[in-house]
């Protein structure tokens, strides 16, 4: 599936993941490849993107954290999330 990372400064990510873990105003929750459509409040957590391979834009890169090679995590103080069409697209602050 396709994630897309935007912020009000800059698109973060841009690239195919495996899986993301968001955190909820109802709690963490997991979207993996094909899952359903749906729309989602964020609060402030981190958002974990789990990925065969990364390729974060330098101006943008002190804001990941790099946990394995195939996992990064993101930390937000709130946003957006939908999920339509097999594409993530993230709204954070």
């Amino acid at each position: 599936m396709i994630l897309e990372i935007v912020s009000p400064e800059a698109t973060l990510f841009k690239g195919e993941i495996n899986s993301i873990t968001l955190p909820g105003v109802d709690g963490s929750f997991q979207i993996l490849n094909n899952h359903a459509p749906i729309v989602s409040i964020l609060k402030q957590g981190t958002i974990k993107i789990f990925a065969p391979s990364f390729k974060i834009n330098k101006e943008v890169a002190g804001k990941f954290a790099k946990v394995n090679d195939q996992t990064y995590t993101l930390e937000i103080a709130s946003g957006t999330i939908e999920m339509k069409d097999n594409k993530v697209i993230v709204l954070a602050d």
